[in-house]
């Protein structure tokens, strides 16, 4: 027999962090998560399974006005961060991979044009990835340059008015979608981005194949081959690796919202199992020893949820440092995987099956946790920011 909840306090609201949104945040919030009920949830555990995500779902989200919402002008929303933050958190309580394409597009391809690029390239590219007719790609990562971008070899060299690309990106989410890659490379006057469209000879894409983590979501590598580009490509305000690391804190900024909400989603999913499942006549939630499960993860929930409402407070306010925006991406993915994990115990053999989202979840934040920069990395940047002592090299 199925029991109700000794309390009047949701797990994955317990400390009423929604009194913590204003008005439009909690509509903006509100949108998105009837659209990941709607749209998402029915369909990504067939998306997961069979590596694909549909084609038209970059425009629904355009539609929706989640695609560089929190950037000014050029079509797009100009909401709060906190607002942004909220969308990841909902969006990611879907699935991270649908997060991520919103957050690739928005906070790394858009805000690189956004921040970096010429008033021209605005015009040209911004208005319609806001709408998701045109998706961007952001190449920085290397097969031999992660967490040390410095060491990139993709390089740039001036062939009178144009310049000339060779290399190779890694990693790189929606890749063989993007109609524009935003493509980092060394230059005689340093790291400089430039703006490839899809079709430029010498440029192509390749998917990444057999993954077992963010499975709904395109994952491709970039090969630049004697890429000719005209002056107007590259993005005139970046000459340095300032450029691409402004564009990576703005990303995850919006991984360590959604990493809350993917937690929340599988203390959710824990919740329901542990109150309907029975064993030895009672339903599992009863006993003691899954009862300190729920309240562990419910805590870790509740944490990661008022961690990044203060990431977005401070960000609004235009405080935020890089240093915190890593404190929250090491904390909050840390604490998605001990729930996913846990939650996975309380379904027992059900929480291996698509039928339930944990499994999903547990296998998508194996690669969060590594992605815009690993969790080795963040730690470091905490102890540096704590200690003054530089412990990198």
């Amino acid at each position: 027999m199925a029991v109700t909840a000794p309390t009047t306090l949701p797990a994955g609201n317990y400390l009423d962090p929604d009194s913590l949104l204003n008005d439009e945040e909690r509509l903006i919030r509100d949108t998105v998560r009837e659209f990941v009920a709607d749209r998402i949830l029915p369909e990504v555990g067939t998306w997961f399974e069979e590596g694909t995500l549909p084609a038209g779902l970059a425009g629904e989200l355009g539609a929706l006005g989640v695609l560089g919402m929190h950037l000014e002008g050029y079509g797009c929303a100009g909401t709060s961060a906190v607002a942004y933050g909220a969308a990841c958190m909902e969006l990611e309580a879907g699935d991270s991979g649908i997060r991520s394409l919103v957050s690739v597009q928005g906070s790394l391809a858009m805000f690189a044009i956004h921040r970096w690029g010429s008033e021209e390239q605005k015009q040209q590219w911004l208005p319609p990835m806001a709408a998701g007719e045109a998706i961007g790609c952001f190449g920085l990562t290397e097969p031999d340059s992660g967490s040390d971008p410095g060491s990139m070899r993709t390089r740039a060299r001036r062939d009178g008015d144009d310049w000339i690309l060779n290399g190779q990106k890694m990693w790189i989410t929606n890749g063989s979608l993007a109609a524009v890659a935003v493509v980092w490379a060394r230059t005689d006057e340093g790291v400089r981005g430039f703006l490839v469209p899809s079709g430029t000879p010498g440029f192509t894409t390749q998917d990444i194949h057999h993954k077992l983590s963010l499975r709904a979501s395109v994952t491709s590598e970039l090969l630049l081959e004697d890429v000719r580009l005209p002056a107007s490509a590259m993005l005139p305000e970046a000459t340095s690796l300032r450029g691409p690391l402004s564009c990576l804190n703005e990303a995850r900024y919006g991984i360590a919202w959604g990493a809350a909400g993917a937690a929340r989603a599988c203390l959710e999913a824990a919740l329901a199992y542990g109150l309907e499942r029975e064993q030895f006549g009672r339903p599992i939630a009863s006993f003691q020893i899954q009862q300190q499960k729920l309240a562990e993860m419910t805590l870790e929930v509740s944490r990661a949820t008022l961690i990044a409402h203060q990431l977005g407070r401070l960000k609004d306010e235009g405080r935020l440092r890089p240093e915190q925006v890593s404190l929250g991406k090491l904390g909050n993915v840390d604490a998605a995987l001990r729930v996913a994990r846990t939650a996975r115990q309380v379904l027992g053999a059900n929480g291996i099956t698509l039928e339930y989202p944990v499994i999903r979840h547990m296998n998508n934040l194996e690669s969060v946790v590594t992605y815009e920069g690993t969790a080795d990395v963040h730690a470091l940047v905490v102890g540096q920011a704590v200690t003054g002592i530089e412990a990198f090299r």
